[in-house]
């Protein structure tokens, strides 16, 4: 992994012990340099969340997406086993398929000149090429791309060398094991675009250092100087804070209108978990329900979100069931969040803006940042330690 092109001495100072270290320099939100490495050695380099497993795709269907700027076309046969491959035909370099909706297919066919893939890439038929002296169907199967499924989640490692998805989360399917997320379906989505840099987005998200300023609503259900940080062993971040007394879930009254998951502990009933899986998936794990914020950057100073809310089975079949408890409880939450995030997006561009210090409600915003830091650095996954915060 190269250096990113960012002052290493402000970096340094990143990475310094928790305490004693300083958020980003400028231009780490500004710089079009930087977020063309960021891209290149992060998002198009490492395993990047395209989105559900169950929804992108079904048995025989086909499915381009786009996965940080590079066309993808998933594919899942009649078996379920998922493949992925560049979304570019082998014959004059026609499209695959459109972004869009999954398609259902018993081939892969391109529709400029009708080659044909099977669902493992291999080429079928090529009209007329079959007559060719020496033309061999076999050096032309489509481009794959390393994908996988994790946590109910797609991912997409473009570069096709990032380590086994496992590896390269250690700890975090142990820590998601009571939340059983593979077994969750989406009840609702919602979309944003917020004008700041990603990684502001990511920092607000985990700290609530911010709650008492802005978020009066979340500040009735859960204190905000409470929880823990995690100690993650891969490419992830988050911590915890705690439900008040009278709150069993996050929701404008504090009561759920779905089920407890059925692994969740007497303890873990009491906690909401914030996990950053980086890049781009945030993890909101709550006693009844999972939100996720999914991060497509579309510029140094521009983000896409895709906000979803997931439950089990079992809620969908409480006679009624609606999702807006929760949703409507993080909308109100996310636009305080958003509003902050483009101001501090504005701010970064003054010339007096100065990286600044951490308190020490802010453990896992320095995770993120040590991460992040060790990666400009060109060191590759290092993963901090931050002093464990009581439980309170």
């Amino acid at each position: 992994m190269s250096q990113a092109p960012l002052d290493q001495t402000s970096l340094q100072k990143v990475i310094a012990p928790f305490g004693q270290n300083r958020t980003f320099p400028a231009d780490a939100y500004l710089s079009q340099d930087v977020f063309e490495w960021e891209m290149e050695n992060l998002f198009r380099s490492s395993w990047v969340c395209a989105g559900r497993g169950d929804e992108l795709v079904g048995p025989g269907q086909i499915r381009a997406v786009e996965v940080s700027g590079e066309g993808v076309l998933l594919a899942r046969d009649r078996e379920g086993a998922l493949t992925a491959f560049s979304n570019v035909c082998r014959h004059r370099g026609h499209e695959l398929a459109p972004v869009g909706d999954p398609i259902d297919a018993r081939l892969i066919r391109c529709p400029y000149h009708a080659w044909s893939y099977r669902f493992n890439g291999d080429l079928r038929a090529a009209p007329t090429f079959a007559q060719t002296p020496g033309f061999d169907m076999s050096e032309f199967p489509l481009v794959a791309v390393a994908a996988a499924e994790y946590l109910g989640w797609v991912w997409v490692d473009l570069s096709g060398e990032a380590p086994p998805i496992e590896e390269h989360f250690g700890n975090l399917s142990e820590m998601a094991r009571p939340y059983e997320t593979t077994r969750l379906s989406t009840a609702a989505t919602h979309s944003y675009v917020v004008d700041a840099n990603w990684k502001i987005i990511v920092e607000n998200y985990n700290e609530c250092y911010h709650c008492s300023s802005i978020h009066p609503e979340l500040c009735e259900v859960t204190p905000p100087d409470s929880g823990y940080d995690h100690q993650p062993t891969g490419m992830w971040c988050g911590g915890t804070m705690i439900l008040k007394d009278h709150a069993v879930t996050m929701s404008l009254d504090g009561a759920s209108k779905g089920i407890t998951f059925r692994e969740v502990d007497e303890e873990m009933a009491r906690q909401v978990w914030y996990l950053t899986v980086i890049p781009n998936l945030l993890l909101s794990m709550h006693p009844d329900y999972v939100m996720t914020h999914r991060l497509v950057p579309l510029s140094t100073e521009q983000t896409f979100i895709e906000c979803s809310w997931l439950f089990p089975p079992e809620a969908f079949e409480i006679d009624g069931f609606d999702p807006a408890y929760a949703v409507d409880f993080w909308d109100i939450t996310n636009r305080e969040d958003w509003s902050a995030c483009e101001n501090v997006m504005k701010g970064v561009h003054h010339q007096g803006y100065r990286p600044g210090p951490l308190s020490s409600w802010e453990g896992t915003v320095y995770q993120f940042l040590a991460i992040m830091g060790h990666l400009y650095l060109g060191q590759g996954l290092v993963v901090p330690q931050v002093p464990v915060r009581e439980l309170r």
